[in-house]
C-alpha cells in the first residue's frame, strides 16, 4: 500500500495526488454548501446582510471550483510546462465573477433606491433605473477590456482603434447621437417624467414612455405622438403636472347706464361669488376701464390645485353665481352695440341718431 502510493505521477507521488484530490473537493464542496446554507438561513434584515447576501448569490460555482483547485495545486508540484490555457482560463473565470459581485451590487443600490422614491418622486425613478442600467454597461465593458487583455490581446491599439472608429461613426450617425445625449439630459436633469402632462410647442399630451432616441406622448385626442428627444429639447416645454396652482385671469363687462352705486357694489358681488368657491385664493377685483360698449371689471383668482378639470368647474361655478347675482340686481351684461349720428342733408331740419345692435353671431 505504502509502496503504491509513492508511486510518482507527472511528478507527484499518488498520495500528494490524492491529498491535492481531497483538498479540492472539501475546499470547493465546502463553499458550495456554505453558499447554499447562507441563501437559506441569511435574512436581508439589514444593509450588511442585504449587501452580503447579494455577494453570495452572485458567486457563481466555477468560481468556487477555480478556489478549490487553486488550494489544490499547492498540495503538488505543479509541472513547469503548465498549459498556459489553464491558466489563462482561470484568470478569465476570475475576472468574470468580479465582474458578477459588482453588477448584483448596482442592482441591489438601484433596486433599492427606486423603492425608495417610488412613492414619492418619479423622477428619481427613471433616474435610478437609467444610471443603473448605465453602470452596469460600463461595468461589462471594463470586464470586457480585461479578458481581452488576460487573453493577450493589444488592449491600448484596440482602445485608440475604437477612438478613431468611434468618431468616424459619431460623424455618420450625428442625429441619433444627439437624441441619445438628450435622453441622458432628460433622465438626469428631469424636465418631466413618465405620466406628466406637458405642452412641447403646438403638442399637448401625457407622457408615456421615455426611450433612449425618442420620448411618447399621448395626446388629449387619443393618438400616439413620437417626438425626438433632441426636437424636444430644443423647444419650450410646459409641464403642466408640475404646476402648483392655477393663475386665472378673467374680464366681465356691465351696460353703460348702471346707477354709480351699483357699479360700486359690483366688485363685492364677484368677490363672494369667487370666495364660494373651493379651493381658491383670490387676488383682486377691480373696476377696470370704461370699454368700448360696456364697464369693464377686472378680476383675478388662483385655483390651488393644478387639474384643468378643478379650474373649469370653479370657473363655471362663479359664472352661475355671477349670473343669478346681476339678474337679481337687475344689471345688465354688455354686449357690442355702436351708435350712428346721421347729418341730414342742407334745407333739412334736425339730424337723426341711429343705435344699431349688432345680431348675435
Amino acid at each position: 500500500m505504502v509502496e503504491a502510493l509513492s508511486i510518482e505521477y507527472y511528478g507527484n507521488s499518488l498520495l500528494r495526488w490524492l491529498i491535492a484530490a481531497v483538498s479540492f473537493i472539501v475546499v470547493a464542496g465546502g463553499l458550495a454548501v456554505a453558499r447554499f446554507v447562507v441563501l437559506r438561513t441569511v435574512k436581508p434584515s439589514s444593509k450588511v446582510r442585504a449587501f452580503f447576501r447579494v455577494a453570495v448569490s452572485h458567486t457563481r460555482y466555477v468560481f468556487l471550483a477555480v478556489v478549490g483547485a487553486s488550494v489544490a495545486s499547492t498540495a503538488i508540484d505543479l509541472p513547469v510546462d503548465v498549459p498556459n490555457s489553464v491558466l489563462i482560463g482561470a484568470k478569465m473565470v476570475v475576472i468574470l465573477q468580479v465582474g458578477w459581485w459588482i453588477h448584483g451590487m448596482v442592482t441591489f443600490w438601484s433596486d433599492r433606491s427606486i423603492r425608495k422614491r417610488s412613492r414619492s418622486n418619479l423622477g428619481s425613478v427613471t433616474t435610478m433605473r437609467a444610471l443603473g442600467a448605465v453602470i452596469k454597461a460600463g461595468v461589462w465593458f471594463m470586464v470586457g477590456i480585461a479578458l481581452l487583455g488576460a487573453l493577450g490581446v493589444n488592449v491600448t491599439a484596440m482602445v485608440a482603434g475604437l477612438g478613431v472608429g468611434g468618431i468616424a461613426i459619431a460623424l455618420a450617425v450625428q442625429s441619433i447621437i444627439g437624441d441619445v445625449f438628450a435622453s441622458v439630459s432628460i433622465i438626469l436633469d428631469k424636465p418631466f417624467v413618465v405620466g406628466d402632462m406637458i405642452k412641447v410647442g403646438e403638442q399637448v399630451g401625457r407622457v408615456e414612455a421615455i426611450g433612449v432616441k425618442t420620448t411618447r406622448l399621448r395626446s388629449l385626442s387619443g393618438e400616439q405622438l413620437i417626438m425626438g428627444n433632441g426636437d424636444m429639447l430644443s423647444s419650450r416645454i410646459q409641464n403642466f403636472r408640475r404646476m402648483t396652482e392655477r393663475r386665472v385671469l378673467f374680464t366681465i363687462g356691465v351696460e353703460y347706464g348702471t346707477p354709480p352705486e351699483t357699479v360700486a357694489a359690483i366688485p363685492g358681488m364677484i368677490r363672494v361669488a369667487i370666495e364660494e368657491q373651493d379651493p381658491v385664493r383670490i387676488d383682486r377685483v377691480h373696476f377696470k376701464e370704461y370699454g368700448d360698449s360696456s364697464l369693464n371689471f377686472e378680476c383675478v383668482y388662483y385655483v390651488l390645485a393644478p387639474e384643468y378639470n378643478v379650474y373649469m368647474d370653479i370657473q363655471q361655478g362663479i359664472n352661475l353665481s355671477l349670473y343669478k347675482k346681476f339678474t337679481e340686481s337687475e344689471i345688465g351684461f354688455a354686449f357690442p352695440t355702436r351708435t350712428l349720428h346721421l347729418k341730414m342733408p342742407a334745407g333739412d331740419a334736425g339730424s337723426v341718431t341711429k343705435e344699431e345692435t349688432p345680431a348675435p353671431s
